[in-house]
């Protein structure tokens, strides 16, 4: 839980990155990149090709969420929060990386949790606490985008 947060927290520098560079949210060849390699990561430990792709896409989906929902506010608002420029190449996708290795490792951990028959709901209930204990869960880093991050899983 914490990691798929951290990536959508991530999310927020991404969109910031964007609405500086006027860039659009959907990036295909960038998306396709990490799906590429995040599978060849997850097969190298073990996982299952399409496992991984799908927990992926979801990922990137949710992280767009963010990143829709932000730039709809900041266009509503006309300015986007007082900020540093963020340089997505040089700082940002070395940080999703990073991340990306750490949720490839739960992922391997993981296989016989997420065999559980309960473990969708089991899910839905971590996301559920993990949104309530957390600060930041009540702004774009919610249930609907941890949900939907960890729809893969």
């Amino acid at each position: 839980m914490e990691t798929t947060a951290h990536r959508l927290i991530l999310g927020e520098q991404v969109a910031l990155a964007k609405w500086d560079n006027d860039k659009a949210v959907e990036d295909a060849p960038r998306e396709a990149q990490v799906i590429l390699g995040a599978v060849k990561d997850g097969v190298a430990k073990g996982l299952d090709e399409a496992s991984v792709s799908n927990f992926f896409n979801a990922q990137i989906e949710a992280n767009k969420i963010v990143q829709y929902a932000l730039l709809a506010d900041w266009y509503r608002a006309g300015k986007a929060p007082e900020h540093a420029p963020i340089d997505l190449v040089k700082n940002i996708r070395p940080q999703l990386d990073e991340v990306q290795k750490s949720l490839i490792a739960e992922l391997a951990d993981t296989v016989e949790i997420r065999k559980s028959k309960t473990c969708h709901a089991d899910i839905a209930k971590a996301v559920g606490k993990y949104v309530s204990m957390h600060a930041h869960g009540s702004g774009p880093i919610n249930a609907a985008t941890l949900d939907r991050a960890l729809a893969g899983a």
